[in-house]
């Protein structure tokens, strides 16, 4: 019988929010949000109904400004760079993702290192032991599209998977990392894939593609959902819930913080993430996508893996897909 291991610290992190700069970071209250459609695209994508690749972005040009050069009038860049700081959604309980560091209190992790990036491709690097000028915004899954739609966020880097039905609502940058869906349960399960686990009571994030992509592998399991990483794993780990299904760099976090799980070897869906932008600023995209290629080509991407991720072993960042022409 797997013991109940305490709560209050992971459950703590769903409170906590914090700055990577010296902007005070806010944690967005959560409302209902609007129903979603989702589809998790597999290892060779089919083509969106408008005929486009669903992980084709914005191709870079030789118009993507220079960092801390002047961004280009009437720009949401220029928006951003007159602020002072940009604006991103993210999580603080998705461990080496983006999760708040309980001794220095900054929120940090993968996805943290990609919004610093994209600060650092408007603002420039920072001097030595000055902060990117970034304002971190702590949101749950469901919040994701909606608080772009709405632009209350410039970006959003929260392990979200591009895929064709969010394309319709938001913009992606390239492929940024390839995860994938895999299972966590408790350490004395006799599981050994979702097939395993009928009539069991199975967590996955509200708003995300793991929720559909767990009814769909094994209709016959319960679904519940929390609207945050951290609120499926208090609810495994009150009992409520026999497992989580969701992304192997979330679970790998999840399995840090809980000596008595593990994550079954079945992985049934391919996920690749994105970073998220409100439709209709292309030359937004094509900045990062400029800056996410140079991190991947000089080394930073990797050292960023290998720092976060590297316990899931060997890999080498995704070949970016351009050739978007949706909202031009």
């Amino acid at each position: 019988m797997k013991k109940l291991t305490p709560v209050v610290v992971v459950a703590a992190l769903l409170l906590t929010a914090c700055s990577s700069g010296n902007y005070e970071a806010t944690q967005i209250p959560a409302k209902p949000a609007p129903k979603v459609t989702t589809a998790a695209p597999p290892a060779a994508p089919k083509p969106c109904t408008d005929g486009q690749d669903p992980l084709a972005s914005y191709a870079p040009d030789a118009n993507v400004p220079a960092p801390g050069t002047p961004m280009p009038a009437g720009t949401i860049l220029e928006t951003i760079q007159k602020r002072g700081r940009l604006i991103a959604g993210v999580s603080a309980d998705s461990l080496n993702l983006g999760s708040r560091n309980p001794i220095s209190g900054r929120i940090e992790g993968f996805d943290i290192d990609m919004i610093n990036m994209v600060a650092d491709a408007i603002f420039g690097a920072p001097a030595p032991g000055e902060p990117h000028k970034v304002e971190l915004r702590v949101i749950s899954s469901p919040q994701r599209i909606p608080l772009l739609m709405d632009g209350k966020v410039d970006i959003v880097a929260r392990n979200m998977t591009i895929n064709c039905a969010r394309w319709d609502q938001i913009a992606f940058s390239a492929e940024y990392y390839r995860s994938g869906q895999k299972t966590l349960v408790q350490s004395d399960s006799t599981a050994k894939s979702v097939a395993d686990l009928s009539g069991k009571t199975i967590c996955a994030p509200a708003g995300s593609t793991s929720l559909d992509n767990l009814k769909r592998k094994n209709p016959a399991v319960k679904p519940i959902t929390a609207d945050s990483d951290t609120g499926c794993l208090v609810l495994f780990q009150q009992g409520k819930a026999a497992g989580i299904s969701g992304d192997d760099t979330v679970l790998a976090g999840d399995a840090a913080q809980d000596p008595y799980a593990k994550i079954l070897p079945e992985r049934f869906s391919d996920e690749p993430y994105g970073l998220g932008f409100q439709k209709g600023h292309p030359e937004f995209v094509r900045l990062v996508n400029k800056a996410l290629a140079d991190m991947k080509a000089d080394g930073r991407w990797q050292a960023s893996y290998t720092k976060w991720l590297g316990k899931l072993g060997k890999t080498n960042p995704p070949a970016p897909i351009y050739g978007r022409t949706q909202g031009l």
